[in-house]
């Protein structure tokens, strides 16, 4: 098992009851000068890091910045990532990430919503960031943050951060804060309407690094790699806040490159590597190697459940295990799967412990509409409850009391779990299609058309058809240099789900629009036009019979 210590709070509070500042002191304590971070070609020890936040903590605090502002963080991966983030958090202050890919609306939503005070951003978005604040009549301060040579002020309203930070203290005294005050507001990727401001407290980092160090069994001898964005839920709950419990070191790159991505693991030295949505299968399409299983990689871990046979087949050529588990920003506890347990096919594994015992995550299975738990082996809505939920979505009071219901969070994702505990995920509630008295799960019918060798990924949703029910379309992405007919697409479903489940209708793209986690961005799909049938493959209409 692992070799964490669970630190123990201050003040009679449970284990996983502590601020980021009471963490991270207690990291520093155990192994000051252990290497804690590897990113943009710097390295950190724990020691180092700590006084680097530290300082940015001064920094802000000079600003006039203090316990409840909101800074907006509109950057790429890089070292002044973590230096706000756990900066601001010392302070009281709460970080506010933003997406790299949005545009200066996008962005000027983000800072307006949550009310910044202040804005850093990288020089190579300084275009967008200038065009955003100017819609932003809240934002006081402008921090440019640059490679090399560090940014200087030279752009009116701007200071430049390296500049700044050279010229600031380390925090002399900090405010006092609670382990359930807000150190993060993640904006939820929005498929549906604008983004939701996730409040995620210091605790719930806490806490989910406590358990991911549990979970993978970690040691200080692991090294984390991620090469996942900072302003996605997953690199700070998993990733950092494990590597941290643990004791470990973190390597983080820029971003996801198939091409490149075993060699900087190898480079890394990696042993305990994340992924989400499309990476594996990405990864699994790439031409083999001789040298795929010349890595040291010991544990994969992320999100969605795939294929037993999918998941076999790249442990057996990469020579790693894998785990898989279902868990979202509202709370980093969902189900699990365990290192060396028998794998249960398209099962996400069980409820999520924490090494301290007095920790209770539920995990159950509710009705749609009522709420009401329901019985084993049946579709319901997946309902959540444990120390690590959030308290609430930001400035939203009706969308909170929709997800938050007598201590229980609702997420919007149907599954169904069997008499030992395993959490089977079906689809969001908002994807089920209804087809000729049917319902049908687009995951179902996704994962089907996935294993078509020469697709690499696609979407399934409901049209209006002219029965006044659902037809089933799929948007297929098919791998870089192949070709794939929608024929092949209608036949190979035909010959795999049930005549009713099968997509009458089939468009072909060259992309497909995404979320920071890489899931397809339906809502997005659906406004593309008015008539979404409109010069698509109809298989109907080719005359294409299935019974």
């Amino acid at each position: 098992m692992s070799d964490v210590t669970v630190p123990v709070a201050a003040g009679g509070r449970n284990t996983w009851e502590m601020t980021l500042g009471e963490f991270l002191d207690t990291a520093v304590a155990r192994s000051p000068d252990k290497l804690c971070l590897e990113m943009s070609g710097q390295k950190f020890t724990y020691a180092q890091l700590w006084r680097k936040a530290l300082q940015t903590a001064g920094m802000f605090q000079a600003m006039g910045v203090g316990k409840g502002d909101r800074v907006c963080l509109f950057l790429p991966n890089c070292p002044e990532y973590l230096f706000c983030w756990f900066g601001l958090s010392a302070l009281g202050a709460i970080s506010v990430p933003v997406n790299t890919a949005y545009k200066r609306d996008e962005t000027a939503y983000i800072l307006n919503d949550a009310g910044a005070t202040a804005l850093v951003a990288h020089e190579s978005l300084l275009a967008v960031a200038q065009q955003a604040a100017l819609l932003a009549p809240n934002v006081q301060h402008r921090l440019v943050a640059g490679d090399d040579p560090p940014f200087r002020s030279g752009v009116p309203g701007w200071a430049g951060f390296a500049e700044a930070l050279s010229k600031s203290d380390v925090l002399a005294a900090r405010p006092e804060v609670s382990p359930r005050d807000i150190s993060m507001l993640v904006y939820t990727s929005g498929t549906t309407g604008n983004p939701k401001g996730v409040m995620v407290t210091h605790q719930m980092y806490v806490a989910a690094g406590q358990g991911f160090a549990h979970w993978t069994q970690a040691t200080p001898e692991d090294r984390f790699f991620t090469c996942l964005p900072y302003y996605h839920a997953n690199i700070q709950y998993y990733s950092t806040m494990g590597s941290l419990a643990a004791g470990a070191t973190l390597v983080v790159v820029d971003r996801f490159s198939a091409s490149r991505f075993w060699d900087q693991v190898r480079g890394a030295r990696a042993t305990v590597v994340n992924f989400i949505g499309m990476m594996m299968p990405v990864l699994a399409k790439q031409p083999e190697s001789p040298a795929d299983r010349q890595n040291s990689v010991r544990l994969f871990y992320g999100s969605p459940a795939a294929s037993p046979e999918f998941l076999d087949a790249f442990q057996e050529r990469f020579g790693t295990e894998i785990i898989v588990g279902f868990g979202m920003t509202e709370t980093c506890y969902g189900t699990i799967e365990r290192i060396g347990q028998p794998r249960r096919p398209r099962s996400s594994g069980q409820a999520r412990q924490h090494p301290d015992p007095g920790f209770i995550n539920n995990v159950r299975l509710s009705h749609p509409e009522t709420g009401v738990p329901v019985g084993l082996n049946t579709v319901g809505e997946i309902t959540i409850k444990n120390p690590a939920v959030m308290p609430g979505y930001w400035r939203s009071e009706e969308q909170t009391l929709m997800a938050l219901r007598d201590g229980w969070l609702y997420t919007g994702d149907l599954g169904w779990m069997d008499e030992d505990g395993f959490l089977y995920f079906v689809d969001r509630k908002k994807d089920i299609i209804r087809r000729r008295g049917e319902n049908i799960s687009s995951q179902e019918v996704e994962n089907v058309i996935k294993r078509l060798p020469d697709v690499l990924d696609c979407a399934v949703l409901a049209v209006p058809s002219e029965l006044g029910e659902d037809e089933v379309k799929v948007y297929v992405l098919p791998r870089s240099g192949a070709t794939v007919k929608p024929e092949d697409v209608v036949h190979w479903c035909a010959e795999h789900l049930a005549y009713f489940k099968v997509p009458r209708y089939v468009e072909m793209r060259d992309d497909l629009p995404r979320t920071p986690s890489l899931r397809v961005r339906k809502d997005l799909l659906r406004q593309e036009r008015e008539d979404l049938i409109e010069g698509c493959f109809d298989r109907e209409a080719a005359g294409i019979r299935l019974r």
